[in-house]
């Protein structure tokens, strides 16, 4: 008889209201149509929610701009975590016990964040397989990972074929031109790409041309730091293939193809 455990291992499992605010704008605001496909309720899932399911909640609330008829699932391997978050329960959103083989209908979309950064590098292909085949038609994985309070990010996000895009997510205002650059961001990119952060990587590379950017268009602070991240990104835009326009650039949000950033070689 097959193991009935959930693959996996317990993460540290913090978590605070809003941490994944940046994420879920994103979502909501670029996946949308993704999500409206199809007539049946499509199954969104959050893995590895942590001690409390606050997120998980708020996920739900704001996917519900988007579609009221969605089955909210979040999945945590911890039964203690599971029992926890049960009071937040309702129609359309639940808690139950699972890991990476996903024990729920294919999903639209499986949202993995704060999960994989604890693992070694070498799971993460496997990880991302396990995923990818819980996944419906038309669903899509986003592995990332966030500071603390939300204000600093990474996503990646992937389909049943593979990875698609590279989402870097910053708080503006935050960023300094010579003590905290955008590649600040560094910190917190997904586990695929964290330890790539070296010469002859595309990664390492993206991030110094986005420092470059920033300090070439350092005049446009003058008028904010929105009006800044537009003429830098517009700037990067010119060498790399940036997915998205100034409408998410003013958000502090920065999407790429994949490819150009992919690691150069396997774990």
């Amino acid at each position: 008889m097959p193991s009935q455990r959930p693959v996996g291992s317990p993460t540290r499992g913090t978590t605070a209201p809003n941490r994944l605010r940046r994420a879920d704008r994103w979502l909501v605001g670029t996946q949308a149509p993704r999500i409206r496909l199809g007539d049946d309720p499509p199954v969104m899932v959050d893995l590895g929610y942590g001690r409390l399911g606050t997120t998980t909640r708020e996920w739900a609330d704001r996917l519900a701009a988007v579609r009221d008829d969605l089955d909210v699932v979040g999945v945590e391997i911890s039964p203690d975590r599971v029992a926890a978050a049960q009071p937040l329960a309702r129609p359309g959103l639940r808690f139950v016990l699972g890991g990476f083989e996903v024990p729920t209908p294919p999903a639209r979309v499986i949202r993995a964040f704060n999960v994989l950064r604890q693992y070694d590098e070498g799971e993460v292909a496997q990880a991302w397989a396990g995923l990818q085949a819980a996944l419906d038609e038309h669903g899509v994985v986003v592995d990332g990972t966030c500071s603390e309070l939300g204000r600093l990010g990474a996503w990646v996000m992937l389909d049943r074929e593979g990875p698609r895009s590279l989402t870097l997510s910053w708080r503006l205002r935050d960023l300094d031109l010579d003590a905290t650059p955008p590649s600040v961001v560094a910190e917190r990119l997904p586990k695929a790409l964290i330890h790539r952060n070296v010469p002859g990587e595309g990664v390492h590379d993206l991030l110094r041309d986005l420092d470059d950017a920033w300090a070439r268009t350092a005049g446009w602070a003058t008028y904010g730091a929105r009006a800044h991240a537009v003429e830098a990104f517009g700037l990067l835009a010119r060498r790399w293939p940036v997915l998205d326009g100034p409408r998410r650039w003013r958000l502090g949000e920065l999407t790429l193809a994949w490819e150009p950033v992919a690691p150069a070689s396997p774990a």
